[in-house]
């Protein structure tokens, strides 16, 4: 990235797009080091992409069930990717399971958001997860995307307390709070080159005080 060229940024998402429109929000900032050139759904009636266009964000829909296999959805994708000239890569909602060779493709360049404290609680059911292990502290975190599901090495992390009385729907709604402010905060560790892969881990430079979030 060369002067104040911004890193171009797809996301891809599958349903209300809540965590796409505070990438996109972030992004309105000149001082954000990244842009959103394309919102990508495989559900051609996502509500998130009438929300990315009423944002002015170019959207597009692949509906998965049109293709005979993974791999064939996975290449349909990635061709329109590679159109749009994204550099990186933003899974936010999506709920497909990507193909190694698709994953390979962008290796380093695609992150997503998870709704517990990885390494803990991967796959789907995170909150009801988290409540049947009786943990205090719940999350979310941002890893970048490896073949192996939900286990890429961690840029960002955010807590929340496990309350007594808590059901599922309370504590993803305490979740999702801190999901809109860590992504943005990930997102531009990332692209502005403070948070860099060395093997499995991410190091990062210059943490903000958001790497890290704690809502009591």
């Amino acid at each position: 990235m060369s002067g104040t060229a911004k890193v171009r940024v797809a996301v891809l998402i599958s349903g209300r797009g809540s965590n796409m429109v505070a990438l996109a929000e972030a992004a309105r900032d000149p001082a954000f080091p990244a842009e959103i050139v394309l919102v990508l759904s495989n559900n051609p009636d996502a509500e998130g992409l009438a929300r990315a266009a009423a944002l002015g964000i170019p959207t597009r829909s692949i509906d998965h069930r049109a293709y005979p296999d993974r791999a064939s959805f996975d290449a349909a994708i990635d061709a329109v990717l590679r159109e749009s000239g994204a550099d990186l890569v933003c899974l936010a909602g999506f709920m497909r399971i990507l193909t190694d060779g698709f994953v390979e493709g962008w290796a380093g360049r695609m992150i997503n958001i998870h709704p517990s404290l990885l390494p803990l609680f991967k796959g789907t059911h995170t909150h009801a997860q988290a409540l049947a292990a009786g943990v205090r502290l719940h999350g979310c975190t941002v890893h970048f995307v490896v073949p192996e599901l939900d286990a890429g090495p961690i840029v960002a992390q955010a807590a929340v307390p496990v309350r007594e009385g808590d059901d599922p729907d309370s504590l993803a709604a305490r979740v999702i709070v801190q999901e809109r402010r860590l992504y943005p905060a990930a997102l531009a560790l990332v692209a502005g080159g403070k948070a860099r892969l060395e093997g499995d881990r991410v190091i990062i430079s210059e943490p903000p005080p958001e790497a890290v979030l704690f809502s009591l």
